[in-house]
């Protein structure tokens, strides 16, 4: 019997690290979109981007870093359960638990951004003086949608209730209900310019993204796609201005990768994750 030479391409994302123990961020899927109230598919975006990125560069120009010196694990993708949020939201926690007990951080990719609530009570385990900033194009604070209370219209209203609206900052929102909108103006959560997010730079920061911030000319595969986004340029001028704050894990969420066949919104995403690898 002959034995197979190769060389094989890898199923891991592009540029990680071989090695768990001698990583420092653990890229972890999280493959979930069971409360999506539109178009469904995030479930795929863990496994689209791997294989997609191999067709971009390790390198940043923006960073003038290559991604193999971030020394991030990819762990592969969480299993879930139909249906079931709660377990689902149990079953990343105590994944990201294990992260974190590690001394890692974690960088998310999926899925819808419910998910993000679990990661970020992990997060809490570890770091006090938490802050969440998120880039959206919906609010995300709704009480309860369609009489279910987990669901991603409503993750940020559920992380505001563990860590208060005055650690929350909101940018490129441009979607929601009028009561959440109010929410947002009584708080002040959104924030136009980078100068705002200055108040968070004592605090240990938790990153998340909903790719909906783009706007859908060049983000269209997201669940809901939202006209008068972000250029992906406006996006990194956001992200290099959070290069000297204390990020300490991040997610990228709710690619819908099948629903945009010229796959620009998974390249587009893949090198999104490039990006936040350098901040972590």
């Amino acid at each position: 019997m002959s034995i197979l030479k190769g060389p094989f391409l890898s199923k891991d994302f592009i540029g990680a690290n071989e090695d768990f123990n001698s990583s420092k961020i653990v890229l972890l899927g999280m493959p979930y979109d069971c409360t999506c109230s539109n178009r469904a598919g995030t479930r795929f975006a863990p496994q689209a981007a791997r294989l997609e990125s191999i067709g971009i560069e390790t390198y940043s120009v923006y960073f003038d870093r290559d991604m193999e010196d971030t020394l991030f694990y990819d762990a592969g993708d969480l299993e879930y359960p139909f249906g079931n949020a709660a377990r689902a939201l149990e079953i990343t926690e105590n994944n990201v638990d294990c992260i974190y007990n590690a001394g890692k951080k974690l960088l998310g990719v999926g899925g819808e951004h419910l998910i993000t609530l679990a990661s970020v009570k992990s997060v809490l385990k570890k770091y006090d003086n938490l802050a969440v900033i998120q880039f959206d194009a919906h609010t995300d604070l709704r009480s309860q949608y369609l009489g279910e209370e987990l669901t991603h219209s409503g993750v940020m209203y559920k992380i505001a209730n563990l860590i208060g609206y005055d650690n929350i900052a909101q940018i490129g929102l441009r979607s929601g209900e009028k009561e959440e909108f109010e929410i947002v103006r009584k708080y002040g959560t959104l924030k136009t310019k980078k100068e705002e997010l200055d108040k968070f730079k004592d605090k240990n920061i938790f990153l998340t993204i909903d790719l909906d911030v783009l706007d859908p000319s060049l983000m269209s595969g997201v669940g809901t796609p939202e006209a008068g986004g972000m250029t992906y340029k406006e996006l990194m001028d956001w992200i290099l201005y959070l290069k000297d704050f204390n990020i300490v894990g991040a997610d990228i969420m709710e690619l819908a990768p099948d629903i945009d066949i010229t796959k620009t919104s998974t390249a587009t995403a893949c090198k999104l994750i490039r990006e936040v690898l350098m901040l972590l």
